[in-house]
């Protein structure tokens, strides 16, 4: 085997899962497309220390810092393909390349598609948002919204309600009784209308504008996207794969292990909700576990 362990995806959880690992003195591959999933924001909030820094700025920190370990290896590359050896795993990368290790950890995140309504995708992190935790304080007691498109939506419109004045935005969808009367006991409004655009300079939202020419003011506005795994890398090597409340989740036991035995996932691939600091968690239980397993296993 080349090395130890194997990571594919380098950010939060990836880099996290490699320190421990480096520390260790094990030897450790990373694979990483540099294509982080929170690469549209400008900062990153909640990260103990780092609050409000380029989440670009951390990683480029985090990366130097673990290169310096010795028996470390970087390569910025797209993992395309992977299988398991009777002894451990081997990856395939775009250029025909082969890395093999003893043990495996998925990091490589998931990959977000938003309802197409103009406006949308180019405010992406900005003023469209995911986490009202990672993103809330900063829009606090202006007007804000949130998208429908699951039954969770009420769910998040209620929970957003904390920051400011919340409208949902139903875009043609129906509500039922029971999320009607939770979203009013939270002083949520609701718009059945659907939406034609976002108004706003450059990333800016000032309005939502509906079909029927009516506009209301919003200033940032929440949805929870479609998420899919990044790559099919979990499904090619067999882990078990959930449908949780905000997409695809890898099935883990207490220590980040799969149903594959040491092959590991961390990050927003295996757990719900997400942010930085639980990625970062979640790859030192993943890291840690693995050399476990290397030492007794």
């Amino acid at each position: 085997m080349q090395h130890d362990v194997v990571i594919v995806g380098g950010a939060f959880a990836g880099l996290a899962a490699a320190t421990y690992l480096a520390r260790a003195r094990r030897r450790v591959c990373i694979i990483d497309a540099r294509r982080p999933r929170n690469r549209f924001a400008d900062a990153s909030h909640g990260f103990l220390g780092f609050d409000g820094a380029d989440p670009q700025s951390i990683l480029t920190k985090a990366r130097g810092q673990v290169a310096g370990y010795p028996g470390v290896t970087m390569i910025e590359a797209e993992a395309t393909q992977a299988r398991t050896y009777p002894d451990g795993f081997a990856v395939s990368l775009a250029s025909g390349e082969e890395v093999s290790a003893r043990k495996a950890i998925l990091a490589f995140g998931l990959r977000d598609t938003l309802e197409p309504i103009p406006g949308l995708q180019e405010r992406w992190g900005k003023t469209v948002l995911h986490c009202p935790y990672c993103h809330g304080f900063e829009f606090a007691d202006r007007p804000l919204g949130v998208l429908f498109r699951t039954a969770m939506s009420a769910h998040q419109a209620c929970l957003i309600a904390e920051w400011g004045p919340t409208t949902l935005f139903l875009n043609g969808a129906q509500l039922d009784s029971e999320s009607a009367e939770r979203l009013a006991k939270h002083g949520v409004a609701v718009e059945a209308g659907k939406l034609k655009r976002l108004v706003g300079e450059n990333a800016g939202l000032s309005a939502v504008e509906f079909e029927d020419g009516r506009t209301r003011p919003v200033e940032a506005l929440y949805v929870a996207p479609q998420s899919c795994m990044a790559s099919p890398i979990a499904e090619q090597l067999g882990a078990a794969i959930d449908e949780g409340p905000m997409g695809p989740v890898i099935r883990t036991d207490a220590d980040k292990m799969t149903t594959v035995p040491g092959l590991y996932a961390a990050g927003d691939i295996a757990r719900a909700p997400h942010t930085v600091s639980w990625a970062v968690a979640d790859g030192v239980t993943a890291g840690t576990a693995a050399h476990r397993a290397l030492v007794f296993g």
